[in-house]
C-alpha cells in the first residue's frame, strides 16, 4: 500500500481530533511488521503526555478513522508521546525547541555534508538555522530536512 497522499488525508482528520483534546499532532506514520499496518500518531503537549492523552486521541480518531474510512486496509492504531527525541517537522518545532540539540539529515548536500548535530538558533521564513560543535553556522531550508529529532541531553 503506498502511503503518500495518505498519511496527508490522516492529518486533516486527526488534527481537529487531537486538537480538541489541547494537543499537538506531532507526526504520523505507517509502519509494517509481520504483514501487519500500524498507524502510529504521536501527540504531545507542554509538560508531555499521559496515558489517558493517549487513550482519549485514540478512542475518538478511531471513530472518526471509521467514518470517514480513508485507509483502504486493516490496521492497528498507536497513539503515543514522540518520546525524547522527538521527530521535528514544522518550522513551529524548531522556533519551540531553540537552544535544543539536534540530530538533522538533509536532502540534499550543504557544503559537503548531509548529516548535523548541532544546536537549533531558530527558524523563520521556512529557513531553519543552526550552529554545530565548532561553531560553524548553517542555514537550512526547511523543505531541505529529510529528517530532524531531538537529541537526547542527559
Amino acid at each position: 500500500m503506498k502511503t503518500e497522499g495518505l498519511e496527508e488525508k490522516i492529518k486533516t482528520i486527526a488534527g481537529p481530533v487531537v486538537e480538541g483534546f489541547g494537543l499537538e499532532l506531532v507526526d504520523l506514520k505507517f509502519t509494517t511488521g509481520h504483514g501487519r499496518w500500524t498507524l502510529q500518531v504521536f501527540v504531545d503537549k507542554p509538560g508531555g503526555v499521559t496515558i489517558d492523552d493517549c487513550s482519549d486521541v485514540s478512542r475518538e480518531l478511531s471513530t472518526a478513522l471509521d467514518v470517514e474510512d480513508p485507509i483502504p486496509r486493516s490496521y492497528t492504531l498507536e497513539v503515543s508521546s514522540p518520546g525524547l527525541d522527538r521527530p521535528l517537522v514544522k518550522e513551529r518545532d524548531f522556533i519551540r525547541f531553540s537552544g535544543k540539540k539536534a540530530r538533522i539529515r538533509t536532502r540534499t548536500d550543504i557544503e559537503g555534508r548531509r548529516n548535523f548535530k548541532a544546536t537549533i538558533d531558530g527558524a523563520d521564513s521556512g529557513v531553519v538555522r543552526i550552529t554545530d560543535a565548532d561553531g560553524r553556522r548553517y542555514e537550512i531550508p526547511l523543505s531541505n530536512i529529510e529528517k530532524a529529532n531531538l537529541e537526547i541531553e542527559i
